[in-house]
């Protein structure tokens, strides 16, 4: 079942669609996983409308690094969601499915981009984005008529 509407900031897309069960702490993980495994990647999670937002959002909410509206690591975080948010062609405001976020993502980012794209982030090196991000255009491919 699709969740009420999340807020998400831009590179938030890409982190949900490669989350694999790891986060900054014990609660962050917990928040991520009711909102990426037991919303987004349930039946029905397809439909779940995202709102983008400039700031912290549904995933930050139970950061050890946010401070109030913003993060500890802001200005990291400020370029991660601006190249993300060129790259995804999104602006705060913007609502859209999780399947059309995936849709978009599909179209925009190709295999192998987020070594530029998600440049600064710790978790790039574990390679689950990238893996994810294979796997989403090799369904998508497989998928088409």
């Amino acid at each position: 079942m699709a969740l009420p509407t999340v807020t998400f900031r831009p590179h938030h897309f890409l982190c949900s669609l490669g989350f694999q069960g790891k986060g900054y702490s014990d609660g962050f993980t917990a928040n991520m996983a009711r909102i990426v495994v037991e919303g987004l990647r349930a039946p029905g999670g397809d439909d779940t409308l995202i709102e983008v937002t400039g700031a912290t959002d549904d995933i930050c909410a139970p950061c050890p690094k946010r401070r109030g509206q913003i993060c500890d690591a802001q200005e990291k975080i400020a370029a991660l969601d601006s190249r993300h948010a060129r790259a995804l062609g999104l602006f705060s405001g913007t609502c859209l499915t999780w399947a059309e976020a995936k849709r978009r993502i599909v179209k925009r980012v190709p295999p192998g981009a987020l070594q530029n794209l998600c440049s600064g982030c710790q978790w790039l090196d574990l390679g689950l984005c990238e893996q994810a991000l294979f796997d989403l255009h090799t369904e998508t491919k497989n998928a088409a008529p």
